[in-house]
């Protein structure tokens, strides 16, 4: 059972709290940016810093189309059902693309991505890898999912995965393309992969077609993405639950399936033509999705891997950074209400396991967050024969605390927090930010790093742990608060925003913002998703990006050199059907004959300069 959130103290308590300590964030992020970076000694006056960002903020946009400041274009680069070469096969806008056709195509619901380049610190021609973490299947069939049939199911995990492509910019300051590539390649739900770490054969994750529990086809709900520095791919299985059928009645209260938000419904019919995805006949199938998978971009011979050491949930993202003594470090969210925040510790420094042909994410310790009320935290280990994690608990052994890794963090005594996402380490100091997206159903009791009730539009948490990435200990504080005045944000009124998701740091230590749900109305108006970008220093935060209608978005990456941000928008449009699939957005393609289409795009300056610098 999952522990009962702490009884609420009052807003006022709490904005006294904060102040006592750091800050109470009441004046907003220049308030609270002078908080993070303060010192107990006082210094002298400086000049004030010049800031990061240097373009106007853009008014907020209900419009169906990718709104820019000015100076600034897009270039839709890698829309839904592109090929993956040019000579692939092409789109076709009433969706009767094939399953067959769709797997040398884009995938759906492009989501995170990264770029890596083909020379190192060289910018204009690298590997783009793309996510495609689900599908509108009203919108992918002709006949939307009217008549299922086997060909939609496989259309369908045809259009999940991820892509990798080969895009190349001809001159500086010019637009980009794909290119003929022996990198480029589609992994989708047919894709054979590979359980490695702790949990590989373990009875947990043995099925029907794998006795042995070490190979599972495909990949799904991939949602957002980290680079490892040796130059791979981490791809994060989300939103599992939704792809397995469990039965006419829901799993008993307290059981791992209901823990993992299995219902007696699945909205991907998958299961009537692929009996893995029908848990009364393969119940184990759906512990082998839930995980962090590496891919390497530049093999495209290669097997993806499923690391089993950073544990089972609604991965939403993952951040690898090295520890002092060299290990790999990898931050993770659980994008779920009242879920948790992970850190994996690897065993050894990596250049060490590489050098004995291991993996750096094979072995090592996986962590939950708890966070103290005076803003203090600490990690708890998820290890087998800890205090409420051994066989009496109902851990056998230290596979079973992974793929039951909710449970684990449950039985720990991990801090639920408002569903959290994305989250981005800062250049220099090393300190994590990561996003809570909203949690409308804290209702009844709050905590401090969770102030709020109906948390409609979501926070921004920091942790520092001093400098060292390993450390068992660390400082928390808010960053943000999203949302409009009345909601208590501590954002400019002009730049309200809610339901933060993405976030990455550049280089130059802009934070990137993008959101994903329930917007506050600015001046009356209804707004769509949208990108900011804030400056800690300076506490400055600036509307950078609208989207077009009924989208959200999400990935970010850009080159060496910062002049191209490439910018996923994905499910414009999501409410059309295959009568009107034009009715929520026609974008980026504005057919009149077609759809919308979820894409890739690459943003630039008009001067050639570095995308929101000055």
């Amino acid at each position: 059972m999952r522990p009962d959130p702490a009884s609420p103290p009052t807003l006022s308590e709490l904005a006294q709290r904060r102040l006592s300590r750091r800050t109470a964030l009441a004046g907003g992020l220049a308030t609270a940016a002078a908080s993070f970076f303060a010192t107990a000694a006082p210094r002298p006056a400086a000049a004030a810093p010049a800031g990061l960002l240097g373009f106007p903020a853009i008014p907020p946009s209900s419009a169906d189309e990718v709104v820019l400041p000015p100076g600034y274009r897009y270039q839709v680069l890698f829309p839904w059902g592109h090929p993956i070469e040019p000579s692939g096969p092409a789109f076709r806008e009433d969706a009767s693309n094939t399953a067959e056709e769709q797997a040398r195509q884009a995938g759906d619901h492009h989501d995170g991505m990264w770029f890596f380049p083909l020379t190192a610190g060289a910018g204009r021609a690298g590997l783009l890898c793309v996510n495609h973490e689900a599908t509108t299947e009203q919108l992918l069939h002709t006949d939307g999912k009217a008549a299922w049939t086997p060909e939609k199911t496989a259309k369908s995990m045809a259009a999940h995965g991820v892509s990798v492509v080969e895009v190349k910019q001809d001159r500086v300051g010019g637009g980009w393309r794909l290119a003929e590539s022996k990198f480029a390649r589609r992994i989708t739900m047919t894709t054979p992969a590979e359980l490695t770490g702790p949990a590989a054969g373990h009875p947990l994750l043995r099925t029907g077609a794998d006795p042995d529990g070490v190979r599972v086809l495909g990949t799904l709900n991939n949602c957002a993405s980290g680079p490892t520095p040796w130059r791979t791919y981490l791809t994060c299985e989300e939103t599992i639950n939704k792809y397995f059928y469990y039965g006419e009645q829901p799993p008993p209260a307290g059981s791992p399936e209901e823990r993992y938000g299995i219902g007696s419904e699945s909205p991907y019919p998958w299961y009537t033509t692929e009996s893995r995805f029908d848990m009364r006949t393969e119940p184990n199938e759906y512990h082998r999705f839930g995980w962090v998978v590496e891919i390497d971009p530049f093999d495209p011979s290669s097997t993806p891997k499923k690391r089993t050491a950073l544990g089972r949930m609604e991965h939403e993202n993952a951040v690898v950074v090295k520890a002092r003594g060299g290990e790999a470090v990898v931050y993770m969210g659980d994008d779920t209400q009242f879920d948790y925040f992970y850190k994996f510790v690897g065993a050894e420094p990596i250049d060490q396991a590489r050098a004995g042909g291991r993996s750096p994410l094979d072995a090592g310790t996986l962590y939950v967050a708890r966070f103290e009320a005076e803003g203090t935290g600490r990690w708890l280990p998820l290890v087998h024969g800890e205090p409420g994690l051994t066989e009496a608990d109902g851990f056998a052994d230290q596979a079973a605390v992974l793929v039951h890794t909710r449970l684990a963090a449950d039985a720990a005594g991990a801090t639920p927090m408002d569903r959290p996402e994305w989250c981005t380490v800062q250049p220099g100091t090393g300190a994590v930010f990561f996003t809570c997206t909203n949690n409308t159903a804290r209702t009844e009791s709050t905590d401090p790093v969770n102030p709020r009730l109906n948390n409609r539009f979501g926070h921004i948490v920091k942790i520092d742990e001093g400098g060292d990435p390993a450390a068992e200990k660390f400082d928390w504080d808010i960053f943000l608060l999203a949302g409009d005045q009345e909601s208590g944000a501590t954002v400019p009124a002009g730049q309200a925003f809610g339901s933060p998701d993405g976030l990455w740091f550049d280089q130059a230590g802009r934070l990137w913002i993008q959101t994903d749900g329930t917007q506050p109305l600015v001046d009356g108006a209804a707004q769509n998703n949208q990108m900011l970008a804030a400056d800690p220093a300076t506490g400055e935060i600036r509307r950078f990006l609208a989207g077009p209608r009924r989208c959200e978005i999400t990935g970010i990456t850009a080159t060496p050199d910062g002049r191209s941000l490439f910018v996923n928008i994905q499910h414009p449009g999501d409410s059309g059907t295959p009568d009107d699939p034009r009715a929520g957005s026609n974008w980026p393609d504005f057919s009149p004959t077609g759809r919308p289409r979820s894409a890739t795009i690459v943003i630039t300056r008009e001067d050639g300069g570095v995308v929101g610098g000055r």
